[in-house]
């Protein structure tokens, strides 16, 4: 593939004006995916064009996420494109949930 799925989300993301673009490497963290993209929108419909673009951009390349959540009440919507899982949230929602701080923490029982 001569684009990165992480740089084609991103770009998507830039090009609709995100707000606070965030990639987390949580491959240490997760057995499930290697890349969190994390993002606000200004409303719930900038929320909402946000996330459907990055589909749309993915979509060109012949990349299908595996799950989508929240459209139908963005305040947060879910993107699972297998090993990177893209969070367009609202500043609110995003600040309750802080997935910034909850993903750099390593658990306990892991070794350092």
């Amino acid at each position: 593939m001569a684009e990165n799925l992480n740089d084609i989300i991103i770009s998507a993301l830039e090009d609709t004006k995100a707000k606070d673009l965030v990639t987390l490497d949580v491959r240490e963290l997760s057995d499930v995916m290697d890349t969190l993209i994390i993002a606000s929108g200004t409303s719930t419909r900038h929320v909402r064009s946000l996330a459907e673009n990055a589909i749309e951009e993915a979509k060109k390349r012949d990349i299908r996420p595996m799950g989508v959540e929240g459209m139908d009440a963005p305040e947060w919507v879910l993107v699972d494109f297998g090993d990177t899982v893209l969070h367009v949230m609202m500043p609110a929602t995003r600040e309750l949930y802080d997935l910034e701080k909850l993903w750099s923490m390593k658990p306990s029982d892991r070794e350092a």
